[in-house]
């Protein structure tokens, strides 16, 4: 990869947004009813290749079964309103009520209560009782600290979930957390990260992981980038990741990883273009927290967002637009993408002459700076 002069003293490599690229339609077309979009990871198979971002403002644990309903995957944050409180609605009532002045505050307030691991186990049971996959998130600080409520609750799918997640994790305060040999002693398939590159993808690849998610999550209410100055543009992350993956394919002899996109996609366009650069699944947050049964009613947020000592993240207002089916599956009532997910992808695979997810990552595409 060419490099580009910043500095004398400095070289960096050129990235590209999702936004920067366009998909480009082969020779032949297909019938958008005959494409496939399912998705599997491990013994789990799903109709559409999307994930639920663990975030308060999207997912509960009646929201979380309706996305499976739905044949998607929804994730609930194990460190969020639903484990630190028996009843949380009046919470999130506040929390959509609040002035943006003291909205940081009081959600840092709010998320100091403790996590309890009883209510940990319930959650989950809730989702496992509903009959569809369960899938729940702890970040890698937490852990070690409370996988073993998660396991005996019968979690189908572990999240660990963080802005960055390395396998070489190394502080002088705490044991860090060994991910090779947690994965390996686990009994549940294991989705790890994020990160956004290629190395630091084939290292969390070699400690077992069924999935690694690309990005730094968060999305469109994300502030890593100022507050922390650390970014990466999403289509070139998941080029590198999908680079890594299909190395270490060859390296463990065919043990395929599953590559995720999170973070950052708003629009189905934005969806269809993390899958042609390579992503199997991708991982949304604010599409999701437009319907009408997302818990923020309107408005949403992230972990990053309450932060005790440093937030990396803002409660955004971004509207109620329609049903989590019609955002999912349509019929869209809008011409800017954010409705009928699934039609749109479809259509966009169809455009472009393919009948599945695998074939559809070897799609051209172009860089389209305007």
């Amino acid at each position: 990869m060419a490099q580009l002069e910043i500095g004398l003293g400095k070289n960096g490599r050129r990235a590209y947004e999702l936004e920067e690229i366009g998909i480009v339609p082969a020779r032949r077309t297909r019938d958008p009813g005959e494409v496939s979009i399912t998705w599997q990871i491990d013994a789990y198979r799903f109709e559409t290749p999307l994930m639920g971002s663990p975030m308060d403002s999207i997912a509960s644990p009646r929201t979380v079964i309706e996305m499976g309903r739905q044949g998607a995957v929804g994730v609930l944050d194990l460190e969020g309103l639903w484990t630190r409180y028996e009843s949380p609605e009046p919470l999130l009532e506040e929390i959509r009520e609040l002035d943006d002045e003291a909205a940081t505050r009081r959600l840092q307030e709010i998320y100091a209560e403790p996590v309890k691991e009883e209510l940990i186990g319930r959650r989950i049971e809730e989702i496992r009782e509903a009959g569809v996959v369960t899938a729940a998130r702890l970040s890698p600080q937490h852990t070690a600290q409370y996988h073993k409520a998660v396991i005996d609750a019968g979690v189908d799918l572990f999240v660990i979930r963080g802005t960055t997640v390395s396998a070489e994790h190394v502080s002088g305060r705490a044991e860090p957390l060994n991910l090779k040999q947690f994965i390996y002693e686990l009994d549940v398939p294991v989705v790890v990260g994020g990160c956004a590159t290629y190395t630091a993808a084939l290292h969390l690849m070699r400690t077992g992981a069924a999935g690694v998610l690309v990005g730094f999550g968060g999305g469109s209410g994300h502030t890593t980038r100022s507050v922390l100055g650390v970014s990466v543009p999403m289509a070139s992350a998941i080029g590198d990741v999908a680079a890594a993956r299909r190395d270490y394919l060859d390296e463990s002899g065919g043990r395929y990883v599953h590559v995720i996109a999170d973070g950052g996609m708003t629009r189905s366009g934005d969806i269809a273009k993390a899958l042609a650069c390579g992503s199997d699944a991708v991982m949304i947050g604010s599409p999701l927290a437009r319907a009408a049964e997302a818990p923020g009613d309107g408005y949403h947020w992230g972990s990053e967002a309450h932060h005790g000592e440093l937030p990396r993240g803002e409660r955004l207002q971004v509207g109620t637009i329609g049903s989590l089916e019609s955002i999912l599956h349509g019929p869209s009532l809008t011409s800017d993408g954010s409705m009928n997910l699934t039609g749109a992808l479809r259509r966009t695979m169809a455009t472009a002459g393919y009948s599945d997810l695998k074939e559809f990552q070897r799609v051209e595409v172009v860089v389209d700076p305007n």
